[in-house]
């Protein structure tokens, strides 16, 4: 394996795919434009399966997926599988994040603003056999509103208690030690390693 295919056409999320994987010395693409994989599984585990499947198996390569998301334990877990899905833009998904908070809030008798995010990776080989799979967690806290403008998606109101700063606010470096991608690829480093003879 010297090249590694991202499924995945978010720019951001291949970008922080790249610095994460930066010391394997592998050459990483982003999938073909144009290619889209349904997102049908119950899941974070098995979407990254069917994406790195499907990836590995239409570009004859080594494919790479994740499917990652916020689960708000007030919403019952959602946005969950459907984060990217929730509306159509970074700042309409969390307008309706903190509106729908707001409004479960108003009728609980004990309001949590309690959250996580989780990221489950999955690795294929160019016949689209899963090789690999981890699964990472960060727990937080939704914020009333956005801090902070780095990042992508919930990452402005998603805050990471102990370092009293919001994904948006982190450093990369930090952002990828503590991050859900982070601590999965952390469990991932390893194997991955082992399966490049390195």
């Amino acid at each position: 394996m010297t090249r590694l295919v991202i499924a995945s056409g978010n720019a951001g999320k291949v970008r922080e795919f790249g610095h994460l994987l930066a010391g394997l010395g592998l050459e990483i693409q982003p999938q073909p434009e144009g290619l889209e994989v349904e997102e049908t599984g119950a899941t974070f585990a098995e979407n990254a399966r069917l994406k790195a499947s499907a990836v590995a198996r239409a570009c004859r390569e080594w494919a790479l997926a994740d499917d990652s998301g916020l689960s708000v334990d007030a919403l019952g877990g959602a946005p969950g599988v459907h984060s990217a899905r929730y509306a159509d833009s970074d700042g309409a998904r969390i307008a309706r994040l903190l509106r729908e908070l707001e409004q479960a809030q108003a009728s609980s008798t004990n309001p949590s603003r309690k959250a996580h995010f989780a990221a489950a990776l999955a690795l294929a080989d160019p016949n689209g056999t899963i090789r690999l799979e981890v699964e990472g967690r960060c727990p937080g806290v939704i914020l009333d509103a956005p801090r902070g403008t780095g990042g992508f998606g919930y990452d402005p109101v998603f805050l990471v208690p102990e370092t009293g700063l919001t994904f948006a606010e982190m450093p990369s470096t930090l952002k990828a030690k503590l991050g859900h991608r982070g601590r999965a690829f952390a469990e991932l480093a390893p194997a991955l390693q082992q399966l490049l003879g390195r």
